[in-house]
């Protein structure tokens, strides 16, 4: 039983070693870096967007919060609206 459990359990680390140098050999070819390069690149776009959507999502929360125009063409006002104000 001894001898039975010691097989089974070289030959189990024997696969993971197999298996795991394996994906390394693959991960170090031409093709292997290029996909983690691409998924690099995919990873920062990503991100950036969603910086960018997180800006934009804060500075209309402060526009509101504040009562400012939205950004763009300040809008025109005519003499008689400023007359009627004053």
């Amino acid at each position: 039983m001894r001898g039975g459990l010691w097989f089974v359990a070289g030959a189990g680390a024997g696969i993971y070693v197999m298996i795991r140098g394996r994906r390394a050999a693959e991960a170090l070819t031409v093709d292997g870096m290029q996909d983690r390069l691409n998924g690099l690149a995919v990873g920062v776009r990503m991100f950036r967007d969603e910086v960018a959507q997180g800006k934009a999502e804060a500075e209309t929360g402060l526009r509101e919060r504040f009562a400012l125009a939205p950004h763009g063409r300040p809008e025109l006002t005519s003499r008689q609206e400023e007359e009627g104000r004053s």
